[in-house]
């Protein structure tokens, strides 16, 4: 499990690592919701680019409550959740 973890981890943070060098008013907080502007945070964030490519990386469905609860976690909490969401779509 240690390994799936780690793996989930690692492929968030590429994602996370690529859409936070977008808006370089936010910090490496390792914050999820750094992947979208702080100044101006979008209105919905289902089905965004962020998330659509998290869902592709790990063959998901992110639905709205999933993406807002995501959204106000660090990186290791959305990883551990991912993990979760990919248990249960199997």
């Amino acid at each position: 499990m240690k390994n799936k973890s780690q793996a989930v981890y690692q492929t968030l943070h590429a994602i996370y690592d690529r859409h936070r060098r977008k808006y370089p008013e936010n910090p490496d907080s390792n914050q999820m919701c750094c992947m979208w502007s702080t100044d101006d945070p979008p209105d919905n964030i289902e089905g965004t680019v962020p998330f659509c490519d998290i869902e592709e990386a790990f063959h998901i469905s992110i639905d709205d409550d999933q993406a807002l609860n995501l959204y106000d976690m660090d990186l290791e909490e959305a990883a551990n959740r991912i993990i979760k969401i990919m248990e249960t779509e199997v």
